[in-house]
């Protein structure tokens, strides 16, 4: 009885634990998303093409 006992209590621990790296694939995946929404964002500023382009021209000539 105490095995089974010891048995169920394992196998509870381990159903709780079992959606947390779901979990945190999705908030890292979440993350990367808003970080990527925002660098395109600033990378598409008419400031920064404008300073890019400057850059490359200067590193052509």
């Amino acid at each position: 009885m105490r095995k089974l006992i010891a048995n169920v209590a394992r196998l509870r621990g381990e159903a709780a634990d079992a959606g947390m790296s779901t979990a945190e694939y999705a908030v890292g995946t979440l993350a990367a998303v808003a970080f990527a929404g925002i660098l395109f964002k600033v990378l598409t500023s008419g400031n920064v093409q404008a300073a890019l382009g400057a850059v490359i021209d200067r590193a052509l000539k």
